[in-house]
């Protein structure tokens, strides 16, 4: 095997095995999962958790990170083809919905709990946030719209997006965090249309 074939086994074996991570930390949780389990539900040595991070916190957080990227890389190519700014807007946040659907309330307990991966949530809410405000200027801006602050408009949405984040809806409303998602999507566009 030569080194650029191997090189290629071991990135692919690396995002294997944090697909897997992350598929058993959504659906179990993590804080309650010690390096031996885990090492032992994903078939593969402590040492080769090692290898992906130095500790169950560093893991906890590179899976956090995986998460996130594959999400975004998802939402993204939801909306790439959509060109109505409308639909754009609802694809983008039913999609962020969709992702979030994946996680069980044990992994948003275990996620809100554990500051370094609180802190991946909140950056991505920002980063998604932005997002949205890029899409409404770009409504209003092709006439989709109808002439609302894009930036108010966007930090409306960005609000929601935050509390829906730190639990606020599924305390007040009893809205898990995909399903907040798609109300928030359905409300936002309908109250910016033209």
């Amino acid at each position: 095997m030569d080194q650029l074939t191997r090189g290629g086994f071991a990135t692919r074996r690396r995002t294997e095995l944090f697909d897997a991570l992350v598929e058993l930390f959504l659906s179990e949780g993590f804080a309650h999962l010690t390096l031996d389990e885990i090492a032992a539900r994903l078939r593969c040595s402590k040492s080769t958790l090692y290898t992906l991070a130095g500790s169950k916190e560093q893991l906890v957080r590179a899976a956090t990170v995986h998460f996130f990227r594959r999400a975004t890389v998802d939402v993204e190519s939801r909306i790439a083809a959509v060109t109505e700014a409308r639909q754009r807007i609802a694809d983008y946040l039913s999609a962020v919905g969709a992702a979030l659907s994946a996680a069980s309330p044990q992994f948003m307990a275990d996620l809100h709990a554990f500051a370094p991966a609180r802190e991946i949530y909140e950056r991505n809410t920002r980063i998604a946030a932005r997002r949205v405000r890029e899409l409404i200027d770009a409504g209003v801006t092709s006439g989709e719209f109808r002439g609302v602050h894009a930036a108010f408009a966007g930090d409306l949405a960005a609000t929601m997006m935050v509390r829906i984040q730190q639990g606020g809806v599924r305390e007040y409303a009893g809205l898990e965090d995909a399903a907040a998602y798609r109300e928030l999507a359905a409300i936002l566009t309908a109250g910016i249309s033209a």
